[in-house]
C-alpha cells in the first residue's frame, strides 16, 4: 500500500511524531508529502517544544509569516551552535523570564537582550579569551542586567533585581546581578589586575553583588568552571567552585551526551530552585528580593505550635569563608522566621491574637552532629511580636 494513501488527517499524526529534521527530511519525498510536512500546526509544535515560542517570532523579536518561517530563521541565526544546546540554553532562559513574570516582574526590565554574534567576537578579542560554548549561547539569548542608577545613589531601592539573587544578616547584605557583556570587560580587567592575575590568565568576572557587600563570581573560560571568591579572595586569590568538575563537558560526547559548562549548569539549577518554591522573593523590611534561604523541605524545617509556625533554613556564605582556617572553612547563616496562623495562638484552649517571643532554642545539626545549642532570651535581647495573619 502506498503511504501516501492514507490521507492527510493521518499523515499529519504520523508527521507529529517526527522530529522538525525527520519532517523537513520526508518533505523531499513527493510533493505530497511537501505540502504535508509544510503544515503550519506541526511547525507551531515544534516551535512551542523547541523554542517555547508560541507566536512565530523570529531571534530578534519580529514576526515571521509561518511557524516554519519562524523555526528556520532560529536555525539559520544560530546554525554555529549545537541545535540541542541552543534548544536548552533557550529553555533556561524562558523558564527564568516566565517565573520573574509571575513572581518579581519589576526585574525583567533589567534584563538585556541577547548580544550579538559580533558583540561576542568583540568581547573575546578584548579580554583574549574564548568563551566555553554553553555561556557563550546564553549571552545570545541575554546579555545580563542593567540595573537603576538608584541601585548606586546610596540609598536602597525598593526591590533590590539582582537576578541570582542573595541574603541578609546583621550588617551584611548581598544581591547578586548577572553582568552584562560590557560590565564584565570593565569589572575582570580591574579585578583581575587587583588580585594580580598574569595576562594569561582566562578568569572573568560574571556575576557580582551590587550592594556594598562583595560577593564575585569568576568563570574560568579553559576549563568552564564556575567559582565564587571567599574572604581570602583578595590576599590570596581563594575561590571555590560552584559546580561539581565531574559534571563539566565542554565537548559534544560520542555517547550522546551535551556540552555544558557550570554557568549553564548554575542557571538551570537557579531555575530549578525558583520554580519549585524552595527559593523565593522575599520582603525585609520595605524592600523585596529573591532570597536564597530555602523556604521549603528538606532544605527547610518547619514546625507548628499552637499556631506558632517556626521555619529554620541556613546558607553557605562564601565571602565569610577562611579554607586556610578549620573552624571557619565553610561558614554559614541561619535564618529563623515566625508566624502566626488565621486562627491565631492557641494555648489551653484560649485563642490570642497576638503573641511574643520571649524565649529560644536552637538545635543546629551538622551532618547529624549538633555544632551550637542556642538557649536564652529573644534574639539579641529584642522581643518579637507577632499579630495574627495567614501563613
Amino acid at each position: 500500500m502506498c503511504l501516501e494513501s492514507v490521507g492527510g488527517l493521518a499523515m499529519h499524526v504520523i508527521l507529529s511524531k517526527l522530529s522538525p529534521l525527520e519532517t523537513a527530511s520526508v518533505a523531499c519525498l513527493s510533493r505530497s508529502f511537501r505540502v504535508w510536512a509544510s503544515d503550519d500546526s506541526l511547525w507551531a509544535q515544534y516551535c512551542s517544544h523547541d523554542l517555547n515560542i508560541t507566536s512565530p517570532l523570529g531571534p530578534d523579536g519580529n514576526p515571521a509569516p509561518s511557524f516554519k518561517a519562524a523555526y528556520g530563521a532560529w536555525r539559520e541565526g544560530f546554525s554555529m551552535y549545537p541545535w540541542p544546546l541552543v534548544i536548552r540554553a533557550k529553555r533556561c532562559w524562558s523558564r527564568l523570564k516566565e517565573w520573574l513574570a509571575s513572581n518579581f516582574p519589576e526585574v525583567l526590565p533589567t534584563l538585556r537582550k541577547g548580544a550579538s554574534e559580533e558583540e561576542i567576537e568583540d568581547f573575546e578579542s578584548t579580554l583574549k579569551i574564548k568563551l566555553p560554548l554553553p555561556t557563550r549561547v546564553l549571552y545570545r539569548f541575554c546579555d545580563g542586567q542593567d540595573l537603576p542608577d538608584e541601585l548606586f545613589s546610596g540609598s536602597l531601592p525598593s526591590s533590590l533585581l539582582g537576578i541570582i539573587g542573595g541574603y541578609a544578616f546583621y550588617d551584611h547584605l548581598v544581591n547578586v546581578v548577572l553582568l552584562p557583556l560590557s560590565q564584565v570587560i570593565q569589572d575582570t580587567k580591574g579585578i583581575m589586575h587587583q588580585l594580580g592575575f598574569g595576562s594569561r590568565a582566562k578568569y572573568i568576572v560574571v556575576a557580582a553583588s551590587a550592594t556594598y557587600s562583595e560577593k564575585i563570581f569568576f568563570l574560568n573560560c579553559s576549563s568552564g568552571q564556575l567559582f565564587v571568591g571567599t574572604r581570602n579572595l583578595l590576599t590570596d586569590k581563594e575561590m571555590l567552585p560552584c559546580v561539581p568538575d565531574a559534571l563539566i563537558s565542554l565537548i559534544d560526547d560520542p555517547k550522546g551526551c551535551q556540552q555544558q559548562d557550570a554557568m549553564l549548569l548554575w542557571l538551570e539549577e537557579h531555575g530549578r530552585r525558583l520554580q519549585e518554591g524552595i527559593i523565593g522573593v522575599r520582603k525585609e523590611g520595605k524592600i523585596r528580593s529573591i532570597n536564597l534561604f530555602p523556604e521549603q523541605p528538606p532544605l527547610c524545617s518547619c514546625a507548628i505550635t499552637n499556631g506558632v509556625k517556626v521555619r529554620a533554613s541556613a546558607i553557605f556564605v562564601p565571602e565569610y569563608s577562611n579554607l586556610q582556617d578549620e573552624s571557619e572553612k565553610f561558614v554559614f547563616s541561619y535564618s529563623i522566621r515566625l508566624s502566626l496562623s488565621s486562627d491565631g495562638c492557641l494555648i489551653n484552649g484560649v485563642t490570642f491574637n497576638s503573641c511574643q517571643l520571649h524565649w529560644r532554642h536552637w538545635i543546629i545539626r551538622a551532618n547529624d552532629a549538633v555544632v551550637s545549642d542556642v538557649n536564652g532570651e529573644a534574639v539579641i535581647g529584642k522581643i518579637g511580636g507577632r499579630k495574627r495573619k495567614p501563613i
